[in-house]
């Protein structure tokens, strides 16, 4: 006998905020389904909830062709996330663009413990996927319910409830054009027991992906030197830099020269660049995708004790490798010694190593600048490692329902350096005593030391971020009212964070690494309460209100509001809307992560030293002028040092926000819906981007910190409270299914987000600038120095046809143009078409327990667009784009 979903039930459903989130542990999946669809009449979207809920399903994640969650979070248009092409963090999601550490991350409607390092935002890449029934993604945010601190929305990763059988599927993405950026997935699922019948269910679930590196040169075709040259970016334009053959100076001539400059340079390791010096050549070492490998593992139990009593546990384990790559180890100063090749050495230039001699040179000792091609890519591997475990018991107690929660997380994150980095201090001895020839290829011997002094495989990098939670919720009816049962839900929860990190010793011995050894430990402990009334005065008009009271053990009480509403005169129409307050602390990394001195890393992009490099057009790399008796190289058109870490004056930002929206169902099978929002926030807590300080030098000269000879010690660029952010838009969807034919069933669907306002403030009080269709004044801070970018409209398209055990989807992401980042010439400025890919799948299920599913990603083979970004080496929007290009993707499943 089916169980009938009761008004108490209901109720649970809007209280959490997440349309069907209680029902999920409620009732069969039978009956799910008749209410969780969504888009096919205006009265099932009435009965959800008063807020904006997009929902994805596995079963769509596998019809579109996806292989990771990032595919996912890249084509919501209500996300302004990066692409994980270069993030050794992983995939993460920064909805409505204002940070990914104010997108509340959930699986399950609980949290889990964040990746280790910023301890800001979760890993997406750990969530098993193919454990997944569906993800919702509440696009009102500051949920009074999961936290305050919630500010951009809140994206909940809901596993299938139960599952019988056994299923293994394989997929495969090969990319048409030859090169990595090849993956592979595979899945294997078992399940027992009848939940219904048997009162129990256990099942578990492995997935494992893999994705090789696409090298730069791959892809050779996206930055050739004549893309580059027409941008502003020639790569010829640098000079006197790192590179194989060495460029040196001398204490008397700072002029960088290179001995094999007329004979070309020695490709492919470099070319020529300007001023009689050789360059590396960037194209030859770069990735543009990072190689990654992915295996998560997921099992749930639920027992079913009675119609009211139902317990689950579930356990989940992700982990994941991101291979980084950078230009080959360089021969930096350690320890206070620079690089120093003396006369005594074979290698002088018209020594008896057969290096070309130098005009002019008398013997003198030169300083060289060296990238050790030998080593080939200096790499590391990222290691991360996430645990939960979460208990849930629900029930019905006299006249109140509960739930009742507890859970556990444990993130663990540690780097390696993997290859191609060695001891600092080792390798300028070996260029001193004549060992290594910074002027080409090494012989035996000189191979030999460089094994001799490797430091491959040592840890440089430990953290933990842990999350321990309890939670427990009460509902009941107080009184019947026109519409229905008045409903009352009050809640409680308890958490502790904790976060440790360790940069080990190895980083003062590797100089390339540019980091210095550090520790940092801290925890934070949150207390919440929290009230939720239901109130449907009418039929037609419902009310809900909630308050949320938080105490942080380190910055105290803050009690937020949130109310809404849903208005429904028809069943063809429907308004809805709501309010809210939200509250969100520093990250433990933010404010107690490590804090060291002096430079911590370098600059993402090359710069003028505005001081030492002067006269130039602001923020244009390569137009300044070295100081005399500098060296060029040095101090223009060069990454420079930078200073990040914590920030012990960081207060919370605060934020407030509405939404108003209308779903309207003008014809039958069409369902259309527009929601406004709007978010402020005050206070904001964000990294400065790189371009802020060398635009306006002269405003931010106090963040320049420079040593006593003016030399630049560090740019400080540790996240701050900034001014305010403003941002609004209107959410956009509309669902139509056209009316059966003998040739299938064919719908239409359109999701799409069109900002009105993008605005930041740097700092208390001054001006607000719009960033909508521009790269921006803030930065994502915790995953990057990048400024976000902010597209004016953003959709997802898609038409789909099933006939029988035929089905097809073909999906257009899309976003608008934007100005560039211009920090060029004049004559190179330049606006950025806009973007937009095609994919196409088909799925087949006529053949027994077997489905197949084939497509092309990228049908059109849509490049990525052109930047003169000067962070974005080789000339395209890698973070916002894929560079490779159209790509077969087939899936095989298999039911046992």
């Amino acid at each position: 006998m089916k169980k009938k979903v009761t008004s108490r039930s209901a109720f649970m459903l809007s209280s959490v905020s997440i349309a069907v989130l209680t029902l999920v542990n409620q009732v069969q999946a039978e009956e799910i389904q008749k209410v969780e669809v969504t888009g096919s009449s205006i009265r099932r979207l009435a009965t959800e909830a008063s807020l904006p809920v997009t929902m994805v399903t596995g079963e769509e994640l596998e019809k579109r062709g996806m292989t990771t969650l990032a595919d996912l979070m890249m084509a919501l248009p209500e996300s302004a996330s990066l692409a994980p092409s270069n993030a050794g963090s992983g995939t993460n999601i920064n909805l409505r663009g204002l940070g990914v550490n104010r997108t509340l991350v959930l699986l399950n409607g609980r949290r889990l413990a964040n990746e280790a390092i910023a301890d800001g935002y979760a890993n997406l890449d750990v969530i098993p996927m193919s454990a997944i029934a569906r993800v919702e993604i509440l696009r009102d945010g500051a949920s009074s319910i999961y936290g305050s601190d919630a500010i951009g929305g809140v994206v909940n990763f809901i596993t299938k409830r139960t599952f019988e059988g056994k299923t293994i599927s394989a997929q495969l993405v090969q990319p048409q054009k030859n090169g990595g950026a090849d993956e592979q997935r595979i899945s294997g699922t078992v399940g027992f027991g009848n939940l219904a019948q048997d009162g129990w269910n256990w099942y578990a679930t492995v997935d494992a992906h893999r994705r090789s590196r696409l090298a730069a040169s791959d892809r050779a075709e996206l930055s050739t030197n004549d893309i580059l040259t027409s941008i502003g970016r020639a790569p010829a334009l640098g000079s006197g830099g790192y590179s194989m053959p060495a460029n040196f100076t001398t204490a008397t001539n700072k002029n960088a020269q290179n001995p094999y400059y007329a004979s070309g340079c020695q490709s492919p390791y470099s070319m020529q660049g300007a001023k009689n010096t050789c360059i590396l050549n960037d194209a030859a070492y770069g990735s543009a995708l990072y190689g990654n490998e992915q295996v998560t593992f997921y099992t749930k139990f639920t027992k079913r004790f009675n119609e009211d009593h139902t317990l689950t546990v579930d356990y989940m384990r992700g982990q994941e490798y991101i291979l980084g790559t950078k230009n080959p180890t360089t021969s930096l100063a350690a320890n206070g010694v620079t690089a120093q090749l003396p006369s005594s050495s074979k290698w002088y230039p018209g020594g008896s190593g057969g290096v070309p001699a130098v005009a002019g040179l008398k013997g003198e000792p030169l300083t060289v600048t060296w990238s050790v091609a030998d080593l080939g890519l200096a790499t590391t591997k990222d290691k991360q490692v996430n645990q939960r475990i979460a208990v849930n018991d629900e029930g019905r107690i006299a006249s109140w329902d509960y739930k009742l929660g507890f859970v556990y997380g444990h993130s663990l994150r540690e780097n390696y350096y993997d290859s191609g980095y060695v001891s600092g201090a080792d390798l300028l001895k070996g260029i001193s005593n004549g060992t290594l020839n910074p002027f080409g290829l090494q012989d035996s011997a000189g191979l030999a030391y460089l094994k001799s002094i490797s430091v491959d495989g040592a840890l440089n990098r430990h953290s933990v971020s842990t999350f321990t939670g309890v939670d427990l919720t009460v509902s009941r009816e107080l009184s019947n009212l026109a519409g229905g049962p008045m409903m009352l839900a009050l809640g409680t929860d308890y958490h502790r964070d904790t976060t440790e990190d360790q940069k080990t010793d190895i980083t003062n011995i590797a100089t390339y690494a540019g980091a210095s050894p550090s520790f940092a430990k801290s925890s934070r402990n949150v207390a919440a309460a929290y009230a939720e009334l239901e109130v449907p005065l009418t039929k037609e008009l419902n009310l809900n209100f909630a308050v949320r009271d938080d105490h942080f053990s380190d910055f105290g009480n803050t009690i937020n509001p949130k109310a809404s509403f849903r208005y429904q005169p028809t069943k063809e129409l429907m308004f809805r809307g709501s309010a809210n307050t939200g509250f969100r602390a520093p990250t433990l990394f933010d404010r107690y992560g490590y804090r060291l001195p002096g430079a911590t890393t370098k600059t993402a992009a090359k710069w003028d030293d505005p001081v030492q490099c002067p006269g130039g057009t602001p923020g244009v790399a390569g137009t300044g002028k070295a100081l005399p008796g500098l060296v060029a190289s040095t101090v223009c058109n060069t990454t420079l040092p930078k200073q990040t870490g914590s920030n012990a004056d960081l207060q919370p930002e605060k934020s407030k926000g509405y939404t108003f929206g209308l779903v309207v169902e003008p014809l039958k099978n069409l369902t259309v819906s527009a929601d406004y929002w709007h978010i402020e926030m005050t206070d904001m807590l964000a990294n400065l981007p790189e371009q802020v300080y060398f635009t306006n030098p002269q405003k931010y000269a106090d963040l320049f910190v420079r040593n006593a000879d003016g030399s630049l010690a560090f740019i400080k660029n540790v996240t701050m409270n900034l001014g305010g952010q403003k941002a609004s838009g209107i959410d956009v969807s509309l669902a139509y299914a056209f009316p059966k034919t003998s040739a299938g069933n064919f719908k239409v669907k359109l999701d799409g987000t069109y900002l009105t306002q993008f605005d930041n403030q740097l700092e208390k009080d001054s001006p607000y600038v719009s960033n909508i269709g521009r790269f921006g004044a803030a930065s994502n801070g915790t995953t990057s120095s990048m400024p976000i970018i902010t597209f004016r409209w953003k959709h997802t398209l898609s038409l789909s046809w099933d006939r029988g055990d035929w089905a097809s989807q073909l999906t257009q992401n899309f976003n608008t143009g934007y100005h560039d980042q211009n920090l060029v010439a004049p004559e190179y400025f330049r606006d950025i078409e806009s973007y937009s890919i095609w994919n196409w799948t088909v799925n087949y299920r006529g053949f027994k327990n077997m489905a197949i599913s084939a497509g092309i990603s990228n049908l059109l083979n849509a490049r990525p667009p052109v930047t003169n970004h000067n962070a974005y080496t080789y000339g395209y929007l890698s973070s916002a784009a894929s560079p490779v290009g159209r790509a077969l993707n087939v899936r095989l499943s298999y039911d046992f």
